[in-house]
């Protein structure tokens, strides 16, 4: 069960503003003010902006932590305080933290190179591993709440943010946790980071215009555009979180884990990777291709992708395709890489609870390789009863997790 969310995105801080911004239309992509990005091809970002650390540790672990961990903490903290779940000697030992991490401290990386080479490496901080680490963002978590269940960072690039929500749904299906942190954190809005991403020619270069570069599935889209932030869920062992009255946003069904094994960026033809992945969720779900009424789709404003992803979608659903609601919310937030999956992961349970499938922002002409119901432009009030949250990364890796309404009539027994 879902009984916790904490957001921190180019949206703003927390589920409330976050889920305004997706019914506004609202996007959190703007120049970039990290960096004077002024030489770069591409100049506009998703950062998360007013977000001041200090409000959520104490100035001298601000100094020690990557601006990743950070993020990490604060939308932990804020996923935790929404729970309202009690951790003390009685179950700390059975929380855990799996959270996803694509880059890690890139930005402690840069700072420190740069100290390195004009002072040599007795100049280097002592805080320098411990800061730059992906496994820092779960471990710090950990610290601070008190949790010694199992932790880890998955690391699976854009994928990163699924896979740790669905290794912390099987930690408590097979009964080793009660209850799990997870989702993912990212913070690579950074001169190299930035700069890697525009030499692959990934990323969009509408800088004129950065409210409207995102644009999965439109025919006109030239790229991604690189986001912040974290996406943090609870969650909890069913019948536990309704014995204690937990507020259940949405419920974890099913998951699915595939590797591409074909290119180190571009998807397997045909979508085959990203077939199975879905497939493996709908089987460990027990649920047919036509009982899912929304997908919250990886879609991320590339070429490649979002046709090789809706080719994948009409292999899965077959006959149901053109009924099924298929968004990508990168629309408004940008591409948060491994934070990407928690924060979609949060939007999906969202959509279940209020029944509204948020918009694919941007959406202006069809391409004729796109041809599904992307809810152009407009979020949809509908029955929506399952959904799927899809990621795929970097290295031919994917990640599909199945979720369900939550039937407030139903007791979790």
């Amino acid at each position: 069960m879902v009984t916790g969310l904490g957001l921190v995105t180019p949206l703003g801080l927390g589920t409330a503003r976050n889920w305004e911004a997706l019914m506004d239309g609202r996007s959190g992509i703007g120049a970039i003010s990290r960096f004077d990005a002024s030489a770069f091809a591409t100049r506009i970002a998703a950062e998360v902006r007013d977000f001041d650390p200090a409000q959520f540790m104490d100035r001298k672990e601000v100094k020690r932590t990557d601006r990743f961990v950070q993020f990490a903490l604060a939308a932990a903290q804020l996923a935790l305080e929404d729970a309202r779940l009690a951790i003390d000697d009685s179950n700390r030992d059975r929380i855990g933290v799996v959270l996803g991490v694509g880059m890690g401290g890139i930005e402690t990386i840069e700072e420190q190179l740069k100290v390195f080479f004009e002072g040599g490496p007795k100049k280097l901080s002592p805080f320098f591993i411990p800061r730059l680490i992906a496994n820092m963002a779960p471990g710090q978590v950990a610290m601070r709440f008190g949790l010694r269940g199992t932790n880890y960072a998955a690391v699976s690039a854009c994928a990163s943010g699924t896979h740790g929500v669905g290794e912390a749904f099987r930690a408590i299906r097979f009964g080793f946790a009660e209850a799990m942190v997870s989702g993912g954190a990212e913070a690579c809005v950074s001169p190299t980071a930035v700069g890697g991403f525009a030499a692959m020619r990934a990323l969009s270069t509408r800088n004129e215009e950065p409210q409207r570069a995102s644009r999965p599935f439109d025919k006109g889209r030239d790229g991604f555009v690189v986001g912040e932030g974290a996406g943090i869920l609870v969650l909890e062992e069913a019948r536990a979180a309704v014995r204690r009255g937990a507020t259940i946003y949405a419920e974890v069904v099913g998951y699915g884990s595939t590797a591409d094994a074909y290119h180190i960026t571009s998807p397997s033809p045909e979508g085959e990777g990203a077939v199975r992945c879905m497939r493996e969720a709908l089987a460990d779900a027990g649920l047919r291709p036509e009982e899912i009424d929304y997908v919250n789709a990886h879609g991320t404003s590339t070429p490649q992708n979002d046709a090789t992803e809706t080719l994948a979608l009409k292999r899965v659903f077959g006959s149901h395709a053109p009924t099924l609601l298929v968004s990508s919310t990168k629309s408004q937030t940008g591409h948060l890489l491994g934070a990407a999956g928690g924060v979609e992961a949060a939007y999906t349970a969202l959509a279940l609870k209020h029944g509204v499938a948020p918009a694919t922002m941007n959406y202006d002409e069809p391409d004729p390789e796109c041809d599904l119901d992307y809810v152009p432009n407009t979020p949809r009030r509908a029955l929506l009863r399952h959904a799927l949250s899809n990621s795929f990364g970097f290295g031919g890796a994917n990640a599909c997790i199945a979720l369900c309404r939550w039937d407030e009539s139903d007791t979790g027994a």
